[in-house]
């Protein structure tokens, strides 16, 4: 049975409860859900909507699977939860040996975390401990390229975009990065080499004072949702590879199918020295990520001499039983079904559907890659009133900034993503009307 919320509630709600990057004084209205299923929401009102953004991008597989719910009942009457220091498990091992063999390339040093930001921040530990541990002084900061977006945590927040990255009110507290300009030539465009230039510039400049580069591959996300080629990815790889430098990429919100391709490396193949993963990893049931390594950087750590040999992190819930045992169960349930096919169907029909927002005098560009479909207007949305107006057409989106954009889970009917794009050309029409 849904408990049923009062206007008291929601009052509390708006007057004490922090929502992501929302003011407590003058907050956009909430809309309290009261279930989830397949792709719908179901507000407490008894309207329904179609999710446009998978819960953050998270949730490939549609709300309350029935092969996910069992794998959740089962471990949680076994084991919810067991530290992970000095003990070990089932589902753990069986994860980490599933991600060993679909990640790209020799990725086979597992590291469990609670969140995608963590991830970041193991990530980033690992590459200033690589060099510490092969005793090369002065390599303790990152080159990375504008309009990306990492996560919350400082470092994470060091190299998002500092104008678009949402973090620019902490400028002068996180440590100061190297930025290169954001590539130019989309993903599809015809590849021009001086593209390079201004990371390739960089890099050899501070050469002896970067740890890593760290990228997004193919996909930015919350700091632009822009796309770009995959030679610029390739030729960010072969620089670090002469200028001997650590390579991160960030799949947190491009692993496990979104872009088209199994994990967003692949576009370009490309195997990154360190690889962050999250956000559908447990088919959004619960928060879980892991960060890989190749077997140089986990032994160049182990073995350093007079240091403590170890990475040093440690999450209370690191490897939590029943989040492992739900992604087993959701990367079986992704790898066992045509996700090439859907994904593909999504990417077909988000072109066809928001096409006709390129006809639109407040657009300035409409960009599709897998299943994630972007509409850019020229100026800043009103979040609240877009939200409103795709409510009342029976759809959930989030936008942000400039971006109107779905990322819909994987499942999705021909039916719904037409819906879903209809009300999304429909809403942004009427922001100039």
């Amino acid at each position: 049975m849904n408990e049923r919320l009062s206007a008291a509630d929601l009052d509390f709600d708006r007057r004490h409860i922090w929502h992501p990057y929302e003011s407590m004084r003058n907050p956009t209205p909430v809309y309290p859900v009261a279930s989830a299923r397949g792709v719908r929401l179901t507000l407490a009102d008894g309207r329904e909507l179609i999710d446009g953004m998978s819960s953050w991008w998270s949730v490939i597989h549609g709300y309350n699977h029935p092969a996910l719910n069992r794998a959740a009942r089962e471990q949680i009457s076994r084991m919810p939860h067991v530290m992970f220091g000095g003990l070990t498990h089932a589902p753990a091992i069986r994860l980490a040996q599933r991600l060993v063999e679909l990640t790209p390339g020799d990725l086979d040093r597992v590291f469990f975390s609670d969140s995608g930001s963590v991830a970041v921040e193991v990530a980033i530990k690992m590459a200033l401990q690589y060099w510490r541990a092969r005793r090369v002084e002065g390599r303790t900061r990152l080159l990375t390229i504008r309009q990306g977006y990492y996560g919350d945590t400082f470092q994470a927040m060091s190299v998002c975009d500092p104008v678009t990255g949402m973090h620019h009110l902490f400028s002068g507290v996180v440590q100061q990065q190297y930025f290169a300009g954001a590539p130019r030539v989309p993903y599809g465009g015809n590849w021009d080499p001086p593209d390079l230039d201004p990371l390739r510039e960089l890099a050899e400049r501070h050469r002896d004072e970067i740890a890593a580069v760290i990228m997004e591959p193919i996909v930015q996300g919350a700091g632009g949702m822009r796309f770009y080629h995959p030679e610029y990815l390739k030729g960010a790889r072969e620089l670090c590879d002469r200028l001997g430098l650590l390579l991160i990429a960030d799949e947190i919100a491009t692993g496990f199918g979104r872009s088209g391709e199994l994990f967003a490396c692949e576009h370009a193949d490309v195997v990154p020295d360190i690889m962050c993963v999250g956000k559908a990893l447990t088919g959004g049931y619960m928060s879980l990520a892991a960060t890989l390594a190749r077997a140089h950087v986990a032994e160049a750590i182990a073995s350093a001499a007079g240091a403590a040999g170890v990475l040093m992190h440690g999450p209370t819930f690191m490897a939590n039983p029943l989040a492992c045992a739900i992604a087993n169960a959701s990367v079986e349930l992704l790898l066992d079904s045509p996700w090439r096919k859907r994904v593909a169907r999504v990417e077909r029909e988000l072109r066809r559907g928001l096409a006709p927002c390129r006809e639109l005098a407040q657009v300035a560009d409409v960009r599709v890659l897998g299943a994630i479909g972007v509409v850019e207007t020229h100026k800043p949305v009103d979040v609240a009133r877009i939200q409103s107006r795709l409510v009342e057409r029976g759809v959930w989106a989030r936008p942000f900034g400039r971006l109107v954009y779905l990322m819909p889970a994987y499942v999705m009917s021909v039916r719904d993503l037409r819906q879903l794009c209809a009300a999304v050309c429909e809403t942004v029409a009427l922001e100039s009307a």
